[in-house]
């Protein structure tokens, strides 16, 4: 990760951040949903959080269905419609978390400048567990949210549980 850029954030206000998997009905909505609702009680920073997916599939559509179960499941409320990363992403977001390394490498193919590119980061770098890797190191892979699509709900229970560790490390990072 990138802390110099991370710590410049920690001034601020509010953290806008863009989660982004491939076809936004599964990973990034669920991340979403998590970030929104464990931040809500947390005043400073705030955080605003959207998500996209870097294939335009399933524009237009809702999340998920069982990535819609698994977070009402336990209580969280989240309203998402899927919708393309395109690359004004970089302009209205403070950070960007990609689900998995093809997500991140889709996602810098298309940044401009090396200012959006220290804005991508893999989500599961902030699990507190996994903070010791190198997104370029041969271990990369235990960086990644894998796709549950297409698979039953326990898949997305998995999914549920590497995004809630990660999202509690992210709120607790700039908490302090």
């Amino acid at each position: 990760m990138n802390s110099s850029y991370l710590d410049s954030l920690k001034i601020k206000n509010e953290i806008r951040i863009e989660m982004v998997c491939l076809g936004n009905i599964c990973r990034s909505p669920m991340a979403a949903a998590v970030l929104h609702n464990k931040s809500k009680s947390v005043e400073n920073p705030r955080f605003t959080v959207s998500s996209s997916g870097t294939s335009g599939w399933h524009e237009g559509e809702g999340p998920n269905p069982n990535s819609l179960k698994v977070w009402q499941s336990v209580g969280y409320e989240y309203d998402h419609i899927s919708r393309p990363f395109s690359t004004s992403v970089f302009d209205e977001s403070d950070l960007i978390l990609a689900m998995d390394l093809t997500n991140r490498a889709n996602i810098l193919n298309v940044a401009r400048t090396a200012a959006e590119r220290e804005k991508v980061m893999m989500l599961r770098s902030f699990d507190p567990a996994l903070a010791h890797l190198v997104v370029t190191a041969p271990e990369a892979e235990s960086l990644q949210v894998p796709d549950p699509w297409g698979q039953d709900i326990a898949a997305y229970r998995e999914v549920f549980e590497m995004i809630e560790a990660a999202t509690d490390g992210l709120i607790n990072y700039f908490k302090s």
